[in-house]
């Protein structure tokens, strides 16, 4: 089999970080395995094995004929049989399957606002789903929401997994050793870190010597501009950093104790994973898959988006129960090995690949 995972961009996130990890692991598992990103590169280039074959579109446009064209001809040159589309990259695959009929398209669903689905926009979707073989679903409401709404029968829940890359070591974490937490998130109304810093802001009261670090693409935007006045407000200068975009993620994790997750709504989201396999001790909303990654409290804390107070609640349990901590953090690694590590899904994905060809 020849595939390509199919991408808007490479900068950090979710759907992104699944299509890098997805084209490196099928290097040992098919004949040859690509990558193409559509409109930007970005950071997680850096991680695409040299044995992935690589393709940058610099798309500008949603119909863009010269990138069509590009992406047609190398498909045709590399006798490439299946494109594994990521979120809305749909599109492009869509049409490229006009130009090339023997294709097989299949869509991987990431949509984050899964707890939001009554609001998505699902025209041009439905239109498009008519030409996918199968379509992979980061989660069950999403799965769900596929066979309703776009009426297909190939669908499938899919975990995200998340792969440890420790070669890299380039970040150094301000605060004390022993006495740090993580927010691993692209700064978004979504991931909602005006919440984790009401919370954090009640937890230095008592535990001064604890630090919050945030890591993430930061957009310059409203959002932003509303984050750091919270610090400001909050007097939180001195006690939360931000980093930006760092490609030493796993480096960044080895260097915290807890790892917290403040979103309103989520997908799988692959930073819990990364939590996990960092050993880690996790506290995140009940929302998306995180309440079955975390089964209901047995592997870290789940708390009730948008509540500060719950959240700031579960923060202090887990600084002050250093015992606690190690439990779950223990729980939650030999969790994520077990069902959300590349050997777990890779296998699930080339059955699929393989059913879509024959």
């Amino acid at each position: 089999m020849r595939v390509l995972q199919l991408i808007d961009s490479l900068e950090v996130g979710g759907a992104e970080r699944v299509a890098v990890n997805l084209a490196n692991a099928l290097v040992a598992g098919v004949e040859k395995s690509f990558l193409c990103a559509t409109r930007k590169e970005g950071i997680l280039k850096e991680s695409v094995l040299p044995e992935v074959g690589y393709l940058f579109l610099k798309k500008k446009k949603t119909i863009d004929f010269k990138a069509t064209q590009k992406l047609s001809k190398f498909i045709k040159k590399h006798d490439i049989q299946i494109i594994h589309a990521h979120s809305t990259s749909f599109f492009l695959a869509t049409v490229v399957k006009f130009l090339n009929p023997k294709i097989r398209v299949i869509w991987h669903d990431h949509y984050g606002n899964s707890e939001f689905l009554d609001k998505r926009d699902a025209g041009v979707l439905k239109w498009c789903s008519k030409y996918f073989v199968h379509t992979f679903s980061v989660n069950r409401p999403l799965e769900d929401w596929a066979k309703q709404t776009l009426k297909l029968k190939n669908v499938s829940y899919l975990p995200n997994f998340a792969v440890a890359d420790n070669k890299l070591k380039q970040t150094q974490l301000k605060g004390k050793d022993g006495k740090r937490v993580i927010c691993l998130a692209n700064l978004r109304p979504q991931k909602d870190h005006i919440t984790l810093l009401k919370a954090f802001s009640e937890v230095v009261k008592s535990h001064p010597e604890w630090t919050l670090h945030c890591v993430g693409k930061d957009f310059n935007d409203v959002y932003s501009n509303s984050v750091q006045q919270k610090i400001r407000d909050y007097g939180l200068d001195n006690s939360v950093f931000f980093y930006g975009s760092r490609p030493d993620v796993f480096n960044v994790l080895s260097q915290c104790e807890i790892g917290v997750l403040s979103s309103k709504s989520e997908g799988l989201p692959i930073a819990l994973l990364e939590y996990g396999l960092a050993k880690l001790t996790v506290i995140a909303t009940k929302v998306g898959e995180c309440k079955t990654v975390i089964s209901n409290n047995e592997n870290g804390m789940l708390v009730p988006p948008e509540s500060a107070s719950k959240l700031t609640k579960a923060l202090h349990l887990c600084i002050q129960d250093e015992e606690l901590r190690h439990v779950f953090a223990a729980r939650f690694n030999k969790h994520v090995e077990s069902h959300y590590s590349e050997k777990a899904q890779i296998q699930t994905v080339l059955n699929t690949y393989k059913n879509c060809i024959k």
